[in-house]
């Protein structure tokens, strides 16, 4: 139709300056008419690149899920490139076969979010031949890619919080599927109590799932202690919203009868009543850093990145200093 080379099109589609402006102006305006679309399929062929990324999470309900998502795609957009989205459940074994199914789609790179495989991905990566980046890796191992939240300081953190405020019988709320963020945000906790001298009490740790049902569950044998504890560190702020429903059907008050302390900072945490002390997780900073980590793979980055990016405490009205008539 505009009577030039195939090669002359694609440059003028382009904006290449190696043609004439008005030749772009013309072939461009046919296109227009004709209402010709790029076949992505067919570039990819051409330039081996399909300018897609896939994104394995855990469960795309999850808040937390949400904000890093939206780092990636945010990050992802600013340099072309299309996202594809799968649910692990997770599952290490649907995990894995997730991310060869993106590989046969010949995505560029993938990103795995809390990962149940972790250190698998070492034997996995000499066949499968597209780089994998992990984000908040849930399995212990020492994967050449990835970007975590330094839990552990998090957490000495928070607890440290809660001591500040005179808190001597401060209980923890693990998740049992938490994998490396749980033993890490446990072993914040365990420090705290340590470095301020403070014993530390088996019959204070409780474990739910990481969801509100689970935390609502684990929280009933705490408070039924002899000594029940003043405050309560929790793996979650879905852990939190189940505590605290807990603790109020036993006619409790928050923080007056005890404190509360949740940890990713969803969005929700400012709403609550009263809203959450909690630690904040820079979501969409992690996912945008787990995009740019594997931009610079892309552009041939050899060495690895393992990436910690600090959290911050955000005191809100859920915490309170210690009373004596408590």
């Amino acid at each position: 139709m505009a009577g030039v080379t195939h090669s002359t099109v694609s440059r003028a589609l382009r904006n290449s300056p190696l043609v004439r402006r008005e030749t772009v102006e013309r072939i461009q305006r046919i296109a227009h008419e004709a209402g010709y679309r790029a076949s992505a399929a067919a570039r990819s062929l051409v330039t081996r690149r399909s300018d897609t990324i896939g994104v394995v999470v855990t469960n795309i309900a999850d808040p937390f899920v949400g904000g890093v998502v939206s780092g990636i795609e945010e990050t992802a957009d600013q340099h072309g490139l299309s996202v594809f989205l799968a649910n692990s459940n997770a599952e290490p074994e649907r995990e894995v076969r997730v991310a060869r199914m993106f590989e046969e789609r010949r995505v560029d790179g993938i990103i795995v979010t809390a990962s149940r495989v972790g250190a698998q991905y070492v034997p996995l990566l000499s066949h499968m031949q597209v780089p994998i980046v992990l984000l908040n890796n849930q399995h212990p191992s020492q994967f050449a890619h990835s970007v975590m939240i330094a839990n552990v300081q998090a957490s000495l953190d928070a607890t440290r919080h809660l001591i500040v405020l005179a808190h001597r019988r401060i209980a923890y709320l693990g998740d049992r599927y938490g994998y490396q963020s749980d033993a890490e945000r446990y072993a914040g906790y365990r420090q705290a109590l340590e470095t301020h001298g403070l014993p530390f009490d088996p019959l204070l740790v409780a474990y739910g799932d990481g969801k509100p049902e689970g935390a609502e569950a684990a929280m009933a044998p705490l408070l039924a202690l002899p000594q029940p504890p003043t405050a309560v560190f929790c793996y979650n702020d879905l852990s939190a919203l189940g505590a605290m429903r807990q603790i109020r059907s036993r006619g409790l008050r928050i923080p007056v009868d005890i404190s509360v302390v949740g940890f990713d900072d969803l969005h929700i945490s400012q709403y609550l009543n009263p809203a959450l002390t909690t630690v904040r997780q820079p979501m969409r900073q992690m996912g945008r850093m787990a995009m740019e980590t594997l931009l610079q793979i892309f552009a041939g980055a050899e060495s690895g990145h393992d990436i910690k990016v600090p959290g911050e405490l955000i005191v809100r009205q859920s915490t309170a200093p210690y009373k004596e008539s408590q």
